[in-house]
């Protein structure tokens, strides 16, 4: 086996064989689901939210403020639960 038979699967660059005509629309092995794209905006929400409850309690910012990321990233994070359990069925 020389090095030009070895195709490290990490590579970026075009791949090797072309999918056929009419079966390259997202319906592969690589497509995203839609699940994955919603998991991924729900880590987002966490992430600016919780960021966001710790800037305003360094400003100094008033307490609904607090309560309104707060309950942002509770939610965030409890979707984010409920979707992992419910995925172990």
């Amino acid at each position: 086996m020389t090095h030009q038979d070895h195709q490290d699967p990490y590579r970026l660059g075009t791949p090797q064989t072309a999918p056929a005509p009419g079966h390259g629309d997202g319906d592969g092995p690589d497509a995203v689901s839609r699940g994955d794209v919603v998991r991924a905006l729900l880590w987002a929400v966490v992430v600016l939210s919780a960021v966001a409850n710790m800037a305003l309690s360094f400003t100094g910012a008033a307490a609904p403020l607090h309560l309104a990321s707060g309950v942002v990233t509770v939610l965030a994070a409890g979707a984010l639960v409920v979707r992992r359990l419910r995925g172990r069925r």
